[in-house]
């Protein structure tokens, strides 16, 4: 009989039902780092990524439960009672209907490891390995306590190909098994594990076979409100450490900026009187406010951080760490944008010109757009020299994706220009702060240009621009052109093949000027920089089209359009 589960004090009842773990799910990614011993509260170690297997194996005659973390790139043999395993912020993402409905639970975003963006992003990679206990185990989900609601259940590209249910593997939702089998023979096992919420989870799991039996909790982290260090692993039942902090002093005085660290803004061009006025805009088209770059600093937070896949070598090593903004908004992260929304096209003669004259800080910086098909274009691309410019019609509102090559503090510098219907020219140079993972704290950053003595500029302006005339191969550091990915296209059209945003090519030493003969470049033009257009298709791309494009579809997230 399947014990009862307890979750926040009430107990859950069911009938165990027994599902065949035979299914591996093939979105697990590339296995880079793993946190090692790191150590949390208890003398825990903290797994925040790379691969691992619970495994019910055989010790001198005894079943036992234990962890085999390959992280760290060898493989070590953990108590889930010394284990802290934590799904971080990046690991919140579209939940595809039929897992929500194989595990009872919300259609809405979920943290999920071994979920559809596994291939993306820095997470644990849990799976299952019943080849060392002697024949056929029964897993039984014997115990819970959690915010939300948790489930496993396998579903994979292949399946979704042919229209297949998810199969579910046990979970706390009413109707759920509460156990399954898992083979004495076969593959690995990787099934989907689903939290509903934020916050701790003690999963106690009992394991059955060879006419003997182990139970264990592990200890789980969900989301960024809880730090994993200061978690007690296992049951929670061990002794903290009474060592008393550090005293570090005073607290640093904070410069005057305002901080942004979530939703909606513009890079924009506003009218000031006769002239162009670079300007952020904070928040959507109901409800917003009016910054001077040089009063803020944007905070990429550390959920941004994910890898880079094949084909985006020019944004450093595949398999190793950017940090990346989408072009569709993701709650948690800020969204950057461009407009020249403010004015209409009766003031302006021509476009606006949006040039990247210089970035300080301890990576590069890149902006660009995805196509439908694997296309990207390239607007700005500090790793290969600036400035870098692109052109946008009067009024246009369009985002791109960013992506940041490495924690810190960046300032980038932008000048917007463009031509008045009087022919007067004009044109705002600004300095915008970014601080990229969580290293530094954002607060203590001061805006603009700022001082850091490690800041040194990647190119400064009035510098000759190296990026390929537009319609010519990238030829970006360390490999091939930079294809799209299926793992997280917006929902609506994408804004790079929108009219009104065309490319510029860049003049030496014109970086704060407007380009000549913009004009003249169509309307129906992709914004595009001095960079190059490429179109590569992805591994995960094409298979994604191979499956008739199904895998795009349950990988998207929702858009909010301000």
């Amino acid at each position: 009989m399947t014990p009862a589960l307890v979750r926040n004090g009430r107990a859950l009842t069911g009938a165990a039902l027994t599902v065949a773990a035979a299914v591996l799910l093939g979105a697990a990614g590339l296995v880079a780092g793993g946190s090692g011993d790191a150590r949390a509260a208890g003398g825990a170690v903290v797994l925040d990524e790379g691969e691992l297997d619970l495994t019910p194996r055989l010790v001198d005659g005894a079943l036992r439960l234990q962890i085999d973390d390959r992280g760290g790139g060898t493989s070590v043999v953990r108590e889930p009672s010394q284990v802290v395993l934590h799904a971080g912020p990046a690991t919140l993402q579209y939940t595809v209907d039929p897992l929500a409905t194989a595990l009872g639970t919300t259609t809405l975003d979920s943290w999920q490891l071994n979920g559809w963006e596994a291939a993306n992003i820095f997470a644990p990679e849990p799976g299952w390995n019943g080849s060392e206990a002697g024949g056929d185990t029964e897993i039984t989900l014997s115990g819970f306590e959690g915010p939300g609601d948790f489930g496993m259940a396998s579903y994979t590209p292949e399946m979704d190909s042919v229209n297949a249910p998810a199969i579910p593997y046990l979970g706390t939702a009413a109707d759920v098994p509460r156990s399954f089998t898992l083979p004495g023979e076969g593959e690995r096992s990787a099934p989907t594990w689903q939290f509903t919420a934020e916050g701790v989870y003690r999963l106690t799991f009992t394991v059955r076979g060879a006419g003997a039996a182990d139970t264990e909790t592990l200890a789980v982290v969900v989301g960024d409100d809880v730090d994993p260090d200061d978690v007690l692993p296992g049951d929670g039942s061990t002794a903290t450490p009474t060592t008393p902090p550090p005293d570090t002093g005073p607290p640093p005085t904070a410069p005057a900026a305002h901080v942004i660290d979530n939703g909606h803004l513009d890079l924009a061009a506003r009218p000031d009187g006769e002239d162009l006025r670079f300007q952020v805009k904070e928040g959507g088209a109901q409800a917003y406010e009016w910054h001077e770059p040089d009063a803020v600093v944007l905070h990429v937070k550390p959920q941004a951080r994910r890898k880079i896949t094949e084909g985006y070598a020019f944004l450093g090593a595949v398999g190793g760490a950017v940090w990346w903004l989408p072009i569709q908004q993701v709650d948690g992260l800020v969204w950057p944008g461009f407009s020249t929304d403010q004015f209409s096209s009766a003031e302006i003669d021509g476009r606006v010109t949006f040039s990247l004259d210089a970035v300080r800080g301890p990576g590069s910086v890149s902006v660009f757009t995805e196509g439908s098909v694997g296309a990207v274009t390239l607007h700005a691309h500090s790793g290969d020299g600036l400035p870098d410019r692109f052109d946008l019609s009067v009024p246009t509102h369009r985002h791109t994706v960013w992506a940041f090559a490495a924690e810190g503090v960046y300032r980038t510098t932008f000048t917007l220009s463009a031509t008045l219907a009087d022919g007067t020219e004009v044109s705002d140079t600004e300095t915008l702060a970014w601080v990229v993972g969580d290293g530094t704290d954002p607060s203590t950053v001061a805006p603009g240009e700022g001082d850091e003595p490690t800041a040194t500029p990647t190119t400064t302006p009035g510098g000759t621009p190296t990026s390929a005339p537009s319609g010519t191969a990238s030829t970006a550091p360390g490999g091939s052109p930079a294809p799209s990915t299926a793992s997280s296209p917006p929902s609506d059209p994408p804004d790079a093949t929108a009219p009104g945003i065309v490319p510029v090519t860049a003049s030496p030493g014109t970086a704060g000027g407007s380009s000549s003969g913009s004009g003249h470049v169509p309307a129906s033009g992709a914004l595009a920089a001095t960079g190059a257009r490429v179109a590569v298709i992805a591994g995960a791309a094409a298979v994604a089209l191979a499956l008739g494009g199904g895998a795009v579809y349950l990988a998207r997230r929702r858009r909010t359009t301000p």
